[in-house]
């Protein structure tokens, strides 16, 4: 699993910024799951694009092009999470936590 990078504070919910360090780790696994999640949907979509083009460096696609698929959906979910994610981290931190506010 790639890891998060370093997150901002002041970009966590009040609630949780102001929570104790369990609240804190349980927005944080909510994101990686959430991360996780996104980086599979983006590789079945990168995977279904593939599947029209069927490039490979042996019938005339470069190198670079077919490393450039392969680094499209941790980029992707990765765009996609510091845009503020799914929104799925709330509800699985608060389901850790035992409240499933």
């Amino acid at each position: 699993m790639t890891a998060l990078p370093p997150i901002d504070n002041a970009l966590l919910p009040a609630d949780v910024r102001n929570g104790s360090t369990s609240d804190k780790d349980n927005y944080k696994a909510g994101l990686q799951f959430e991360r996780q999640l996104v980086e599979q949907l983006t590789q079945i979509m990168a995977d279904t694009s593939k599947a029209e083009d069927q490039g490979s460096a042996e019938d005339g696609s470069s190198a670079a092009t077919d490393s450039y698929k392969q680094m499209l959906p941790g980029v992707m979910s990765d765009s996609i999470m510091s845009a503020g994610g799914l929104g799925l981290a709330r509800t699985i931190a608060d389901n850790l936590k035992g409240t499933g506010k």
